[in-house]
């Protein structure tokens, strides 16, 4: 069950950069793809500028508009995960927002898992 609300978005972003040392960038973005609250891990340094990042959740929305063409046949989108060379995106869709996180590609699939389904509770009722 999620603790979080609205109004905690920022200690929900804070607290999911905090679920692992290999965590790299965590985002709240609207249905529209304005990031709404975004962190990213301290030490790190970001892979793509500011305006790529926001075209990137943009882009992330649309494709979200476009998954749900299928929702009917196939079943809503638990998550999605991509595995680039130099880092993991990961994607959930709760209910009102995306949830998107990056982490380090080195991570065990199993441990990535995990972290999967501990954001999907810690975001269930957003």
């Amino acid at each position: 069950m999620s603790y979080y609300k609205n109004e905690n978005l920022m200690d929900l972003v804070e607290d999911i950069i905090d679920l692992d040392p290999q965590m790299r960038f965590a985002a709240i973005i609207d249905k529209k793809g304005k990031i709404i609250e975004a962190i990213m891990k301290s030490g790190k340094t970001s892979l793509k500028s500011q305006k790529d990042e926001e075209h990137f959740c943009q882009q992330v929305a649309k494709r979200r508009e476009m998954r749900q063409e299928f929702d009917k046949s196939l079943g809503s989108v638990r998550y999605v995960h991509v595995e680039r060379e130099k880092v993991t995106q990961i994607v959930i869709y709760p209910d009102s927002y995306t949830v998107y996180v990056t982490m380090e590609p080195e991570m065990s699939i199993t441990k990535k898992l995990r972290l999967v389904n501990k954001i999907k509770k810690m975001t269930a009722d957003l």
